[in-house]
């Protein structure tokens, strides 16, 4: 007897079913674009010995680089070697990424942006230098970004659009307006229809969502915690909603939650789309003025 075969359905019951399967999986991967997909687990030593030479005191700051190395590496090595202004933006600037841009990256000028208003004097031990920024504070869903039209060839999105409150179209909006023609977007984002979404759905225990725990208040201002996880899909379609062309869209697994991998033949067995079910999703997007902007997308917001 095949896989997924139902005994006491009769044979051509049976055939339905499997065509159902087929055509299922046929229609949902219509709707995702093509992608140069990398394999999951690549070593990349070059991008990982130039992150290491972040020097991190604090044991929390040094947990957190070490628990996201493998996104950090991911990233870093879709970073494209500057051609032109050799300017790059941050947005959500940690500083685990932010030194590399420029010793390992070799752009020459490093803008980082965070939450407030004002700016904020960083810096942190990178090999035996000190690498410091000034870092601009604005609302990146609703303020007008502190630069000039086309003044920068990338724009990092790293862990920031599923913090949104209000309005995640603004954000990519205004990073396409400060990006040069044909300069790019690389964004990072939890994938909600990961394996370990689909899993945590149907056990019906845990919040589908990636990272969906509040922190302890403390003294300050406190965080905005992820307000809406997207599907790699959804990533997809807002990304061209705003008048970007995707060159790389796909997901990887994150080894943590790797127990949850045999999900993936149940799914295939039942009709469902198995590929991208990587819990991290990542996007490269080149500006096209040509292309057309969908101010608000009616799977994200309505009227």
């Amino acid at each position: 007897m095949g896989r997924g075969a139902v005994p006491d359905l009769p044979l051509h019951l049976r055939l339905i079913r499997g065509a159902l399967r087929r055509l299922n999986i046929s229609l949902s991967r219509r709707r995702e674009r093509p992608n140069a997909r990398r394999t999951a687990g690549d070593s990349l030593p070059g991008q990982e010995a130039a992150l290491r030479k972040l020097k991190l005191d604090d044991p929390a700051s040094r947990a957190y680089f070490e628990k996201h190395l493998p996104r950090l590496k991911k990233t870093l090595s879709l970073v494209p070697p500057p051609r032109s202004s050799g300017r790059v933006l941050e947005l959500g600037c940690y500083m685990h990424l932010t030194p590399a841009l420029r010793h390992y990256c070799g752009f020459r000028e490093v803008r980082g942006t965070d939450f407030g208003a004002g700016g904020l004097h960083k810096s942190v031990r990178y090999a035996d230098s000190l690498f410091e920024l000034e870092v601009d504070l604005f609302n990146a869903e609703r303020d007008t970004y502190p630069y000039s039209a086309g003044y920068f060839e990338l724009v990092l999105v790293c862990e920031v659009i599923e913090h949104m409150l209000y309005d995640p179209m603004h954000l990519l909006l205004e990073a396409r307006r400060v990006l040069e023609e044909g300069g790019r977007i690389l964004i990072t984002t939890p994938n909600i229809a990961g394996l370990t979404s689909v899993a945590r759905v149907l056990h019906g225990h845990d919040n589908p969502q990636i990272h969906s725990k509040y922190k302890i208040p403390a003294s300050g201002p406190a965080d905005v915690q992820h307000v809406r996880e997207y599907t790699m899909v959804e990533l997809g379609e807002l990304v061209a909603a705003a008048g970007f062309e995707i060159e790389q869209l796909f997901t990887e697994p994150i080894e943590e939650y790797s127990f949850y991998q045999p999900l993936l033949a149940f799914l295939e067995e039942n009709g469902y789309n198995p590929s991208n079910r990587g819990e991290q999703t990542y996007c490269v997007a080149r500006k096209r003025e040509s292309l057309p902007v969908t101010r608000y997308p009616e799977f994200l917001y309505e009227r």
